[in-house]
């Protein structure tokens, strides 16, 4: 059994295609995923899918790309979707790659719903680009979930790692990171602590290099923009590869992770 860690299963691309998608998803072995909202008006879909499918663990977050389109009451809205425990938050966090970003307004946001987290001891779900620094000012002095939280298809320094891991991060691998151009990226993979691995399609977002998908959407062809949930097995195989293990000690390195980080979390 397989888990994903962060993906966007609301997402309007990928609609048209659920009920193949989720046939496709049971194909292939999936026990859980993380289906990650952004804004408020994606809320609704999280909320559906987790009471259509059980294996959909919802989440709630603003993102810190969609920060103008808040309604004055999303405080109160996101607090109502988690209080119960039955979710986590996420996706949360920070960006300084955005134009037009007000780095001031994203932390004061961020912070809220990590306080958030912290408070009902959810886990929660960080979004970061070109704000590591704050992202680690933040973390150490701040509450934080006692559980931990997943930096999602972590793009930090090697350097950085022992220090979100004392702050109790996880790291998700993207199936984009099997790119060529994201040996980097890779090298810092080799580097994360076993225990701290999760694996993530964020689909239908980072798809896979040409070659290494198995599943495509209707319509698409290899190497399209869309990725397709399914291709969460193909990222187990190409981490497994990455760290010279077999995909079976992955499979069970990560779903130990994934119990300790998201276990307890039923919608």
């Amino acid at each position: 059994m397989i888990f994903d860690a962060h993906n966007h299963l609301q997402a309007e691309a990928l609609l048209p295609h659920l009920p193949g998608v989720a046939a496709e998803l049971q194909q292939i072995g999936l026990a859980r995923a993380v289906v990650n909202g952004t804004r408020e008006a994606d809320w609704d879909r999280v909320t559906a899918l987790a009471e259509a499918h059980d294996w959909v663990l919802p989440s709630y977050g603003l993102h810190p790309w969609f920060l103008k389109a808040r309604t004055v009451h999303w405080r109160e809205r996101l607090a109502a979707l988690v209080e119960t425990g039955r979710a986590a938050i996420g996706e949360i966090g920070l960006d300084r790659w955005i134009e037009g970003f007000d780095f001031a307004d994203q932390t004061e946001v961020f912070a809220w719903q990590l306080a958030l987290a912290a408070k009902h001891n959810l886990p929660a779900s960080i979004h970061c680009l070109k704000a590591w620094g704050a992202l680690g000012e933040i973390l150490r002095t701040q509450p934080v979930p006692e559980r931990g939280f997943l930096l999602h298809a972590y793009g930090g320094p090697a350097e950085m790692i022992d220090g979100f891991v004392r702050c109790g991060a996880y790291f998700s691998f993207s199936g984009s990171f099997l790119n060529e151009s994201k040996a980097a990226r890779r090298e810092v993979f080799r580097q994360i602590p076993a225990g701290r691995l999760l694996v993530e399609t964020d689909a239908p977002d980072m798809p896979l290099p040409p070659g290494r998908a198995q599943f495509f959407l209707p319509g698409s062809q290899e190497g399209s923009v869309l990725n397709h949930p399914a291709n969460l097995l193909a990222v187990y195989e190409g981490l497994a590869e990455l760290r010279g293990w077999t995909t079976e000690t992955l499979t069970a390195q990560a779903a130990e992770n994934f119990e300790r980080l998201f276990g307890g979390v039923e919608r």
